[in-house]
């Protein structure tokens, strides 16, 4: 009976959510002068089929790396010709990307539990790291370089990409969703057990868990510049929490578009990418822009060199592309 009564609030905050979203969101086409995110190109992947998963960018903002889930390919994009110069096929589900700057590689990480490194210049495979499975979420750390990999059911692995060995890593009770990186301090989405966790990435321990309550499908997350805020969405309800980085507190919650899957800080503005086919631009916790993408574009990328937000959209009513778009 009490599962019951939880899973009917569950759908009532749903509604409810779903409700103030659609009441106070303002909704735009890209392509419409008045939209605060404006189309600039799309650039399109030829041959590409199925999800499209993570992407990242290379140091100088000249490349984008495009993990092809469906498509079993990474695709290198030259961003100033807007065109494809280099594929990586034959991957198992690739699913987390990286650049790494010192090394000049390429990180995959793929469903099949591989970490795979490729070089920059060419693409020819340099190592292969094995972590049991499904290797997904990458980060780098940027106090000493090292590749940070959510994997299997669950743990974070640290990986040494000068020596291309797993050096650490932070066991965890499920498989970890994203994670964001303040210095020792990383917080962990781990949405099948319910819970935001908090660890030490040097004493390669967990140091605090909060459960999200009624809330589920805590999938992407986002650190602001100064490492003083954590954002992190929901899918069930449609939500974005605000958390204080310090007191793990909740600042504010507002409802938004739903199967979000990348989230990013833009100054005061919180960015929503939703596979319901929106971006949604938030600031301050008021709830403000629907720009309408498409079904199943649900990851992208902020550009930190042009400002321009990147969506990864799969072929469905066209061929896969990544739409660019620049804010107003």
């Amino acid at each position: 009976m009490k599962h019951a009564s939880a899973k009917c609030f569950a759908l009532m905050l749903c509604l409810f959510f779903a409700n103030s979203c659609s009441a106070s969101a303002q909704t735009f086409d890209p392509r419409d002068p008045r939209s605060p995110l404006h189309l600039v190109r799309m650039i399109e992947l030829p041959g590409v089929a199925g999800r499209i998963d993570h992407m990242s960018l290379d140091t100088d903002g000249k490349h984008l790396v495009v993990a092809e889930n469906g498509n079993g390919s990474v695709e290198d994009v030259d961003l100033a010709s807007g065109k494809v110069v280099g594929r990586i096929s034959g991957l198992h589900e690739p699913q987390g990307v990286a650049w790494l700057v010192l090394q000049r590689e390429i990180a995959v990480a793929s469903g099949d539990g591989l970490v795979r490194f490729y070089a920059g210049t060419d693409l020819h495979q340099v190592a292969m790291v094995r972590l049991g499975a499904d290797a997904d979420n990458v980060r780098i750390d940027h106090r000493n370089g090292d590749l940070v990999v959510g994997y299997g059911s669950g743990g974070l692995a640290v990986i040494d990409p000068a020596s291309h060995r797993v050096v650490g890593g932070i066991p965890l009770p499920a498989h970890p969703e994203a994670f964001e990186l303040l210095g020792t301090k990383v917080f962990v989405n781990v949405p099948d057990a319910h819970k935001i966790i908090v660890a030490d990435l040097d004493q390669e321990r967990v140091t605090s868990t909060q459960s999200t309550g009624l809330f589920f499908g805590n999938f992407p997350m986002a650190s602001d510049a100064t490492g003083s805020r954590i954002a992190i969405a929901y899918r069930t309800p449609g939500m974005v929490s605000l958390l204080d980085a310090h007191s793990g507190a909740t600042i504010s919650t507002v409802g938004t578009c739903g199967d979000a899957d990348d989230l990013y800080f833009r100054a005061r503005q919180l960015i929503v990418i939703c596979g319901s086919g929106a971006v949604e631009l938030i600031d301050d916790a008021t709830h403000d822009v629907h720009i309408r993408t498409q079904r199943g574009a649900r990851t992208g990328v902020l550009d930190p060199i042009s400002g321009h937000l990147l969506v990864a959209v799969p072929a469905r009513q066209g061929p896969a592309a990544i739409w660019e778009l620049s804010f107003r």
